[in-house]
């Protein structure tokens, strides 16, 4: 059995080349249908599965005994424009027993559960989009799918480099939101676990509400709300109502006057540390699916906590670089512009995303996140590390994939940059990424920018005075002006000239720290040239 499983596997399949699998350092999954049955799109068909994962570091091969899994899954193509165009088909798959029913199981090392989804990277050619920004969403969101790269085997047939992730759905161990039951029909009982979507209604069952907004004002694009959790086949009219009605409560503040008002305006409605987090990965990717389509939505029970929040985040295979449309390829401008670049697209960012985006407390708090996350999470040595490693882990197992796809120097939709080795490829979005994150270094200064008021003008001061070696120069200024200080000494030498930038209409901050000896010294601040104040400062040695 085990000789006619690799001559199969070497043999050419839809025109591919041929590929010889043996072995890998990643887990090896083996799918098998009943007499070789076509996956449909829906509904789940009955098949089996088999994981080889012996451990980290350890090679994996097909004549190992299947030591992970072994046993019954549910399967069905899944997906929408993934599905649709590209030769590499990706899955929903649900782990079942013998009887057919859910079997929650810790999947490659991941928290118990039954429902997977198994990502197809083809478009991204580099593989890794999909896990460098969940990784990421990890690291400064409540949750986002852990996954596993693994390599695939369908009946027989090798189907390269899969990523298997977590599927978004109601669990403590994934979004950990309140159970809602059929008999939750009032009370606190009524008010949560819900999970919305904003996306296509292509790829799963979908029911849900259109908005009585117009997704932006005057235009003929609609904004569909889709139920995630419950199922549509699970919840109740009265729960129906209720999540439909609050959310309207909400499109209505949000198109009111009152929107940003300090107790009645979108805090009372919205977790706002979790909107920023997804916006902030979102730009990040510059992701041109980003709070339009794969946009998820959550609410827990009011007496745990009454607030809608953002997330989880999914689907950045066309993100990070790597969409040729609607400024997609670009590493500057926002995500959140879209609808500026492409208003005419079917789907379109709903209105109040633009609201709350142009809110300057809203933008002042995205700037100050974004500034704790590059200095940590987001920083360049750390995001380019994650990549790294990432492509470390498939590096072995891409040569198998794109011998299976051989597109590596075919443009594929929607893909910018076209035509390399993979290590160009990786290359690529390595370059594109941290060209995105130093634009958003100084994109990000510019959002909360503040008001300049000349009757507030005051010339500039120096503290602590006396110093030791540091100094703080405050200024005020518009955030636009080119400020120079320059630095002299008691017999009026200069000394020193510092450029500084600055971040805000208002009052500036330059914190200085310098090696000069103990004395005197004299300083002139020049705003765009001019002489705008003049003062001295003692230096003392502690």
């Amino acid at each position: 059995m085990k000789n006619v499983l690799l001559l199969l596997l070497v043999l050419p399949f839809a025109g591919k080349s041929q590929v010889s699998f043996q072995s890998s350092n990643l887990p090896i999954v083996q799918i098998t249908t009943n007499n070789g049955e076509f996956i449909p799109d829906e509904p789940k068909i009955t098949a089996q599965m088999t994981i080889i994962d012996n451990g980290p570091g350890q090679i994996n091969h097909l004549s190992d005994p299947p030591n992970h899994y072994n046993g019954y899954i549910g399967i069905e193509m899944r997906g929408s424009t993934s599905q649709l165009l590209s030769d590499k088909k990706p899955y929903a798959v649900e782990t079942r027993n013998a009887d057919g029913e859910d079997l929650a199981v810790a999947l490659l090392g991941m928290p118990k559960e039954a429902d997977w989804v198994f990502l197809a990277p083809f478009t991204d050619k580099s593989l890794v989009r999909d896990a460098l920004a969940f990784e990421l969403a990890r690291r400064s969101m409540a949750w986002a799918s852990r996954s596993r790269f693994v390599e695939l085997v369908l009946n027989g047939n090798y189907q390269g480099v899969y990523l298997v992730a977590e599927k978004i759905k109601r669990d403590k161990n994934r979004v950990d939101i309140s159970k809602l039951v059929d008999t939750d029909l009032a009370g606190d009982s009524l008010t949560g676990g819900y999970i919305l979507k904003l996306d296509k209604t292509t790829g799963a069952v979908a029911d849900g509400w259109v908005s009585p907004f117009p997704a932006q004002a005057g235009s003929w694009q609609s904004t569909y709300y889709q139920y995630h959790y419950p199922k549509p086949e699970d919840i109740q009219p009265e729960q129906r109502q209720y999540i439909q009605d609050w959310i309207t409560g909400f499109e209505n503040l949000m198109h009111s006057p009152q929107y940003a008002d300090s107790i009645n305006g979108y805090s009372k409605y919205i977790d706002i540390p979790s909107f920023i987090d997804f916006i902030l990965i979102n730009e990040l990717t510059k992701n041109v699916d980003a709070y339009r389509l794969s946009t998820f939505l959550y609410k827990d029970r009011d007496d745990k906590n009454p607030h809608l929040f953002a997330g989880p985040v999914w689907d950045f295979n066309i993100a990070l670089g790597n969409a040729g449309y609607c400024g997609g390829d670009n590493y500057q401008g926002w995500a959140i512009n879209f609808n500026t670049l492409c208003s005419q697209d079917d789907w379109i960012i709903h209105f109040w995303w633009n609201v709350l985006w142009e809110d300057p407390a809203f933008r002042k708090r995205i700037s100050e996140r974004w500034e704790e996350l590059r200095s940590d999470a987001f920083s360049d040595t750390k995001v380019t590390g994650l990549m790294d490693s990432l492509v470390g882990v498939v590096q072995q197992a891409q040569v198998r994939n794109w011998q299976r796809w051989p597109v590596l120097n075919e443009w594929v939709w929607p893909n910018v940059f076209c035509c390399g080795t993979y290590g160009q490829h990786v290359d690529f979005l390595r370059s594109w990424t941290l060209n995105r994150l130093h634009w958003m270094d100084g994109a990000v200064k510019t959002l909360s920018v503040g008001v300049y008021d000349k009757k507030k003008h005051f010339p500039a001061e120096v503290s602590p005075n006396p110093s030791d070696d540091h100094l703080i120069f405050k200024y005020y200024v518009r955030y636009t002006d080119k400020v120079l200080i320059q630095v002299f000494d008691a017999l009026g030498r200069k000394i020193e000239d510092i450029t500084t930038e600055q971040t805000a209409n208002g009052e500036n901050r330059y914190h200085w720290t310098h090696a000069l000896s103990p004395g005197v010294y004299f300083y002139t601040v020049l705003v765009n040239g001019q002489k705008d104040s003049v003062g001295k400062f003692v230096v003392e040695r502690r």
